[in-house]
């Protein structure tokens, strides 16, 4: 196996960010994603004019707003909204909101949005947003302030046919339910029903799909379903361990032992806990709501960083945030496969140190991609009245999973290279299908 390219890459990559001003210090999250993309765009030969166009964001908006705290006193919040490209529909990605966001991981995210609704073959283009807080310490006054000023704030730049936001960290459904309503107040009331779906992740009353929430979960068992047989392995007796147990590591550990596979290790900034005999995902998640920590779950055993991701299983599944795989944990896994929930867990370094060493990664833009399939068809419920059923529902995020799978493994074989490059390398190829078609205005 080989990353295949030009015969320089590295000096290709640099000519261009050169040229566009982007400079990979510090190893932003932006800075890399460029990088990673643009090594796959040289694997499919993508021109360098379109290489140049997919390396930047369309549309930066930053807005800073004040809001009325509990206190009395009035406090500035800084918010962002990043449309990187729309060639193939609507702006579409996640508004967090968070202590720790920068611009630059919400460019990385945004350009990853657009790759992952590409390989998917959904109309839709990539975005990324937020608000710099914590809802922990937030009341929840304070928080629908925060999101129904921000929603104000940047109403002009969305709309259901130019830009949809879906919920990610720090946003619920109730978050996107005020986001929701505010945008509706800021419109005619001629036109407010039709502004349904210009937001996804909604409660079901008000438009949401059901299964929408569990969406990332279920997407990622029909991928694995898939591309396991290609590891020799199934999800029946499939021992797995799970950094991240928030709301998307859990409700993925769930599903994985409602398989037949057993959870060994758990890790998050709560703690580490590992098991032979296995754990129990709703032993885990008691004890968090008991005291905030996973040590004393019974019949497992506390351990730190490295005592975790050394221990060996057959599936370790990434479910944190961005850029927690780094180049010591790469050296201390004992797994043949990692799996990626988290949207960008790896940085540069601790990537290039797993493909030497031989460990297969099944990328985010594909594991994760259960939850934009599920916005998407909230979208077209929204646009057409017509409710999707459970069963037609997980019918439908199964299918477009499974042929983004089948197109990720027929990249891998026909480049040569590792799974990253091959999903980042069969979206490129349709993105580049599609400016062929189009052209380059003007």
């Amino acid at each position: 196996m080989k990353r295949a390219g030009p015969q320089d890459p590295v000096r290709h990559q640099s000519a261009i960010m050169e040229a566009l001003g982007i400079y990979p210090s510090g190893g932003g999250l932006y800075s890399q994603m460029v990088q990673r993309m643009l090594s796959a765009a040289d694997v499919v030969g993508l021109e360098n004019a379109y290489q140049m166009i997919l390396a930047r964001p369309k549309n930066e908006i930053v807005v800073h707003f004040p809001v009325l705290m509990d206190d009395g006193d009035h406090r500035m919040f800084t918010g962002y909204r990043i449309q990187h490209n729309d060639a193939l529909g609507p702006f579409k990605g996640g508004l967090r909101f968070a202590p720790l966001m920068s611009q630059d991981d919400l460019g990385g995210l945004a350009m990853l949005m657009m790759l992952k609704c590409a390989l998917l073959r959904l109309p839709f283009g990539g975005a990324a947003g937020g608000v710099i807080c914590d809802p922990h310490v937030l009341s929840r006054d304070e928080l629908q302030r925060v999101v129904r000023r921000f929603a104000a704030a940047i109403a002009h730049h969305i709309g259901p046919d130019y830009d949809i936001p879906g919920p990610d960290v720090g946003a619920d459904t109730q978050v996107m339910a005020w986001f929701a309503d505010t945008a509706a107040q800021l419109t005619p009331d001629r036109s407010r029903q039709g502004m349904r779906p210009i937001v996804t992740g909604k409660p079901v009353e008000i438009g949401g799909a059901p299964g929408r929430e569990i969406a990332v979960g279920t997407g990622f068992i029909h991928i694995l379903r898939d591309m396991l047989p290609d590891f020799n392995k199934k999800l029946q007796g499939l021992r797995f361990s799970i950094c991240g147990f928030g709301l998307v590591g859990s409700q993925v550990a769930r599903l994985l032992v409602a398989e037949g596979a057993q959870m060994v290790g758990v890790l998050d900034r709560r703690g580490g806990i590992v098991s032979e005999a296995g754990i129990e995902p709703e032993a885990a998640r008691e004890r968090i709501r008991v005291d905030g920590m996973l040590h004393g779950v019974p019949g497992t055993k506390a351990v730190h960083d490295e005592e975790f991701f050394r221990t060996p299983v057959d599936l370790l599944v990434l479910a944190a945030g961005e850029q927690i795989m780094t180049r010591e944990r790469a050296e201390w896994v004992e797994v043949p496969l990692i799996a990626e929930l988290a949207h960008a867990p790896w940085t540069a370094d601790s990537d290039d140190v797993l493909f030497q060493r031989g460990v297969d990664v099944l990328p985010s833009v594909l594991c994760n991609a259960g939850a934009v399939v599920g916005s998407f068809l909230e979208w077209t419920q929204n646009r057409t009245y017509v409710p999707w059923s459970p069963v037609e529902f997980d019918r439908q995020i199964e299918q477009t999973m499974v042929l983004a799978s089948r197109r990720v493994k027929l990249a891998k074989m026909r480049f040569e290279c590792d799974w990253r490059t091959a999903a980042y390398a069969a979206a490129l190829e349709h993105l580049g299908r599609v400016y062929e078609l189009r052209g380059v205005f003007p």
